[in-house]
C-alpha cells in the first residue's frame, strides 16, 4: 500500500476518532453495500433486439462520442474495466432489451430467460448478481403514450405478458447466481397536454398491475419495485404513474418503492421522502441519477443531494434494506469514464454518511441544543473524508484518488477507439 495514503489515513482515524466514529467500522460497513450498475450507460440505452433501434418514451440520450458497445460482449467487456475500478463487489442492472435475440428474434411479450443465457453465464463467471427491468418504451405498441394504462385492451395484454415474463427472467437471476434479483418497473404513460380522464388510465394500470403481481414470486428469488416520475418528454401534463399512485399501490400490495433521484421537481429532494417511506415498508430502491433542470439523467456526482440520500439511508439504519442503483446516460464523454465517476461519487456518499456522527447530532438534538447540531454537521465538511477514500481503494487493490483516470484513457486508446 502506498505509505503516504497510510500515513494520511492515520491521522484521519486519529481525527474522526475524536468524535466517536470509527473509520475501520465505516470501512468494513461500505465494502458490503453493492451498487447495481446499469448497463445501458454503455450503449446508450439502444439494446440489441435489432440495430438502428430508436429511443422513444421520453428518454434522450444527448452526445456522440466514440466508443459505444455495438454487441452484448463489447458491452459486457466495458462493464468489466469499469467494475475493475470500483472498489468493493457490485451487481449489474439489465433492460429487457439486452437479451440475445440473434438466434430467437421473438417480440417482447415472448422473451424468455433464453435470451440471457450468455448474461447469465457472464455473471457466473464474474461472479455478479444481476438485477432487471422490464423495458416499457422504444417499440412499435408504446408509440401511443400508453402501455400498461391503454384503454386498448389488446396493447394493455400484450405488456402484461411482458412485464410477467420479465418477472419470471429476474427471479431466474435470483435463484440461480443465489442473490435476489430486483425487478424494477418504470412506464412513460402519460399525455403532453391536458388529460380530461386521468382516473380512467390509472384504473387501467391498476388493473394491469393486479394481473401482474396476481403470479406471487418468492422474496428468495425477486424483490418487485415499483418507480414513479413527475413528468417526461411527452407526458408533461400527465404521468399515469405518479409518485402518489405508486405509494399507495405498493403499500397495500406489499411491493418495494423506487424513489428516481431526477424524477421529482428540481427543487425536491427524495432525500426528505426516505423516512417517510421506511417508517411504513422495510425496503426502498433508488435510483442514483442527477436532474439538471429536469429529468435528464446526468452522471452522478458526490454533490449535496446524493451525500444527503445517503445521510437519510444511514440515519434510518437502512443501510442494508436499501438498494442503491445506478441510473443515468451521457454519450458526451467516455461511457467506461461515466460509469465510474457516477459509481465512485456513489460509494463517497454513502461513506460520507457513514462518518458521520449520526448519535451526537441526535444527541444534540434531543436536548434542544440545534447551534451543536449544526456546528458539527458544518465542520464535518473539513474533515479528512478523502484520506479514508483513498485508503478503501487501496485496501481494495483499485487505483486511489485520480489514478483511476489512467486506466480509462488507456482503455479509449486500445479498444474504444478502434470502434467504428
Amino acid at each position: 500500500m502506498n505509505s503516504t495514503i497510510k500515513k494520511e489515513y492515520a491521522l484521519a482515524s486519529e481525527r474522526y476518532a475524536k468524535l466517536g466514529v470509527s473509520t475501520s467500522a465505516a470501512l468494513s460497513k461500505l465494502k458490503g453495500i453493492s451498487l447495481s450498475l446499469h448497463c445501458w450507460q454503455g450503449d446508450d440505452v439502444s439494446g440489441f433486439e435489432k440495430e438502428g433501434s430508436l429511443l422513444s418514451g421520453g428518454i434522450q440520450v444527448t452526445g456522440n462520442r466514440f466508443g459505444k458497445a455495438r454487441s452484448a460482449d463489447e458491452l459486457r467487456n466495458d462493464l468489466e474495466k469499469a467494475l475493475s475500478l470500483l472498489p468493493g463487489k457490485h451487481r449489474v442492472n439489465l433492460h429487457a432489451i439486452y437479451g440475445n435475440f440473434t438466434l430467437k428474434k421473438n417480440d417482447r411479450d415472448q422473451i424468455s430467460k433464453d435470451n440471457f443465457i450468455d448474461w447469465v453465464s457472464w455473471a457466473k463467471k464474474q461472479k455478479l448478481k444481476l438485477d432487471f427491468n422490464a423495458t416499457l418504451f422504444s417499440h412499435p405498441k408504446s408509440e401511443s403514450g400508453f402501455t400498461l394504462s391503454s384503454k386498448d385492451v389488446s396493447i394493455r395484454s400484450f405488456w402484461v405478458e411482458h412485464v410477467k415474463r420479465c418477472r419470471d427472467i429476474s427471479a431466474w437471476f435470483g435463484q440461480t447466481l443465489g442473490s435476489a434479483s430486483v425487478h424494477n418497473l418504470w412506464i412513460a404513460d402519460g399525455m403532453k397536454d391536458q388529460c380530461a380522464d386521468k382516473r380512467g388510465y390509472r384504473e387501467a394500470l391498476k388493473n394491469s398491475l393486479d394481473k401482474i403481481f396476481s403470479v406471487k414470486i418468492s422474496s428468495k428469488y425477486i424483490k418487485d419495485a415499483v418507480e414513479s416520475k413527475l413528468f417526461g418528454i411527452g407526458s408533461e401534463s400527465f404521468v399515469v404513474g405518479s409518485q402518489e399512485f405508486y405509494t399507495s399501490y405498493a403499500l397495500k400490495n406489499n411491493l418495494m418503492l423506487c424513489l428516481d433521484m431526477g424524477h421529482f421537481h428540481p427543487t425536491e429532494s427524495i432525500a426528505d421522502k426516505i423516512s417517510a417511506i421506511l417508517t411504513f415498508q422495510k425496503e426502498v430502491l433508488i435510483h442514483v441519477s442527477r436532474g439538471v433542470r429536469w429529468d435528464s439523467d446526468h452522471v452522478v456526482l458526490f454533490d449535496d443531494a446524493t451525500k444527503e440520500v445517503a445521510a437519510e439511508v444511514k440515519r434510518n439504519s437502512a443501510l442494508e434494506t436499501a438498494h442503491f442503483a445506478l441510473d443515468y446516460f451521457d454519450a458526451s464523454i467516455n461511457r467506461i469514464g461515466a460509469w465510474v465517476i457516477g459509481a465512485r461519487a456513489a460509494q463517497k456518499s454513502i461513506l460520507y454518511a457513514l462518518l458521520e456522527p449520526t448519535s451526537a447530532l441526535v444527541k444534540a438534538e434531543e436536548s434542544g441544543d440545534y447551534f451543536k447540531r449544526l456546528a458539527l454537521t458544518e465542520e464535518l465538511k473539513a474533515m479528512p473524508f478523502g484520506s479514508v477514500w483513498n485508503y478503501f481503494c487501496e485496501q481494495e487493490g483499485v487505483p486511489s484518488a485520480e489514478d483511476w483516470i489512467k486506466e480509462v484513457e488507456l482503455y479509449e486508446k486500445e479498444v474504444l477507439s478502434k470502434r467504428s
